[in-house]
Formats: C-alpha cells, structure tokens, sequence
C-alpha cells in the first residue's frame, strides 16, 4: 500500500490531496449555503409576517420581529448545520457545540440587527424595501460570512467523522 494510501492528509508529488481538501472545502461550503438559504427563507418569512404580514403582530417593531424571525431560523440552521454542513467535525459535546451555536447566531443576529437599527434610526429609512436591504441583505451578508468562520473554526472542531446523530 502506498504512503499516500496509508496516510490520506499526506501530499503525493501530484497534487491529489489539495485537490480533494480543495474538493472537500467547496462541497462544505455548498451545503453550508444551501443550509443558510434555508434559513434565510425562514428569516425572510417569519419577518416579513410578523412587520408586514395580514396580521402584523410587530408592526412598527422591526428590530424585535427581526430578533423573532432569526431566532426561528436559527432552530433551522442548528439542525442542518450539525446534521448535514459540518456532520464530519461535530465533538462528542453536543451542549457545548449548541451553547458555541446560539453565541455565534448572537453575534451574526446583531450584526443583521445593528444594521436595521442604523437604517431605520440613524439613516432614518423605514420602508419595507429598506428594512429588507438593511436587515436581509446587508446585515444577512455580513452575519454569514462571520457565523461560517465562527462555526468552522469554534463550534464544529471535531477531527473524528461523528455519525452518530445523538452525539
């Protein structure tokens, strides 16, 4: 058996072992957008009907629906996250990765949240296209691309494959 074979993390002189980790970061980032679109349907419905939706129970309240709807999704991504996007480096700490997963969506709330605060009092724009941008569209940016490093290199840190979904 080759070294290569015994020792799949080794580099072989042809440069299969970055292409495969360069194969295998892509695939992780697919299924980390496809859990994230979701997500963001769910974020992106839940605030809408609870600021603009036929009842509009937070009317006039786009900060607390805001806090509301990612609160929902985040319940969405927790699942697919550790389930599906990052299954391969959960840690045998399931509380520990859910309490690192509810701080981290924290940070990445605020920053979608901090955003909306500036748009709707700061910049004084308070229609629902400019709740949206502000909130879903910046803030959405921003957050993402801070809970993706924040779960790769914080939360999801196990080196052994966990296929246990109890764990």
């Amino acid at each position: 058996m080759s070294h290569s074979a015994q020792h799949p993390h080794t580099h072989d002189h042809t440069g299969h072992d970055s292409v495969s980790h360069t194969r295998a970061h892509l695939i992780e980032l697919i299924k980390f957008g496809f859990v994230g679109g979701l997500g963001f349907i769910v974020d992106l419905g839940v605030f809408n009907l609870l600021q603009h939706g036929p009842l509009a129970p937070l009317d006039g309240k786009p900060v607390t629906a805001k806090i509301f709807s990612v609160s929902v999704a985040m319940v969405v991504t927790w699942l697919g996250n550790r389930l599906w996007t990052f299954s391969k480096h959960r840690t045998a700490t399931r509380v520990r990765e859910f309490v690192g997963f509810v701080i981290v969506n924290i940070g990445g709330m605020a920053i979608a949240v901090l955003c909306l605060w500036i748009s709707n009092y700061v910049l004084g724009f308070t229609s629902p296209l400019a709740d949206n941008i502000s909130a879903n569209g910046i803030g959405l940016f921003l957050g993402t691309a801070f809970r993706y490093f924040a779960y790769k290199y914080l939360i999801f840190t196990g080196s052994e494959p966990t296929l246990d979904p109890s764990r």
